[in-house]
């Protein structure tokens, strides 16, 4: 699919005779249409729709190319949608084409700065992923939290298994924010060494608000890490906790079953010939439970001298 922008009263509205063109969802056959039409290779192409591609910027005769790294549309309590993706920058002469596998979300109707010419469309959309992957970083703490309430009394692997991802996609973001990073930078070094007019105050903003959110999925990437270990020890010592209550549980009624399989319910009955069977298995029963309570209390000493 394709939406067409133009740059007028200094935002960005759409209309069919702009310049800006967005691809997203791609087909075979836009594809065909985009090289075509506006000079772009289909090694350049496919780095716009490639996950696993490095964001970098590359300057030609005919054009500059910038690749960006974006975090996916999010959907909420799916811990699988937050991802990384692509979206290439192509500028031809007058045009700029934006290309990318999914649509960014929530793009915002007033821009942060006023649009004067192609360049600030690109600081446009650079401001707008690099604000995508701040509120990621957010959801991401309040996913570890959470799941981390859970691990708390938890015995399974199913919470630990969803830190590790947690903890693999910031690695993710990471990576491509510092990618971003780089890119940035060149192509600021690019608009310099061109006297290409630009928002210069915008653009080192954008490169301090980038440095800062790779800065923050390093710091939660590290706690993660130094964490891990910890939360799955966690598990252990729920697991070793329930082991140690059925063990007691166990002990408790070992001696009792040994005494009934000993006795036995026929005996029982031959040993207590003439006395009301009502106060006899009642006396039996009081007596079971007594021996049971004294065991448990042995048992809890035994624990207690232990722990000292």
């Amino acid at each position: 699919m394709v939406e067409r922008f133009a740059i007028q009263n200094h935002t960005l509205c759409p209309s069919p005779e702009g310049t800006v063109f967005y691809y997203y969802n791609v087909d075979s056959e836009e594809k065909e249409f985009i090289q075509k039409a506006f000079d772009i290779d289909e090694h350049s192409l496919a780095s716009a729709l490639d996950v696993d591609e490095v964001a970098r910027f590359e300057f030609e005769e005919e054009g500059h190319t910038l690749i960006w790294k974006s975090p996916t549309p999010l959907i909420l309590a799916d811990i699988s949608s937050l991802n990384i993706m692509s979206i290439g920058f192509f500028v031809r002469k007058d045009k700029l084409i934006i290309i990318s596998n999914k649509k960014l979300p929530n793009l915002p109707t007033k821009p942060p700065l006023p649009l004067v010419n192609l360049s600030d469309v690109i600081f446009f959309f650079q401001y707008h992923i690099i604000r995508n992957f701040t509120e990621h970083l957010k959801i991401i703490k309040l996913m570890s939290r959470e799941i981390q309430e859970k691990i708390n009394t938890s015995m399974q692997n199913e919470y630990l298994l969803q830190m590790f991802h947690l903890s693999e996609i910031l690695t993710f973001y990471l990576e491509a924010l510092n990618a971003n990073q780089k890119s940035l930078t060149k192509f600021q070094n690019y608009l310099f060494v061109k006297a290409i007019p630009c928002d210069e105050d915008f653009l080192g903003d954008l490169l301090i608000e980038t440095e800062q959110a790779a800065k923050q999925a390093e710091i939660y990437s590290e706690i993660f890490a130094s964490l891990m270990d910890a939360r799955a020890s966690i598990i252990n010592n729920n697991m070793n906790v329930l082991i140690k209550n059925l063990t007691m549980i166990n002990i408790i009624f070992l001696p009792l079953n040994l005494i009934a399989s000993i006795g036995g319910m026929s005996e029982f009955s031959m040993m207590t010939q003439g006395i009301p069977w009502p106060l006899s298995y009642g006396a039996f029963s009081l007596a079971m439970v007594l021996i049971g309570w004294v065991t448990y209390r042995f048992v809890t000493r035994l624990e207690n001298k232990q722990k000292k």
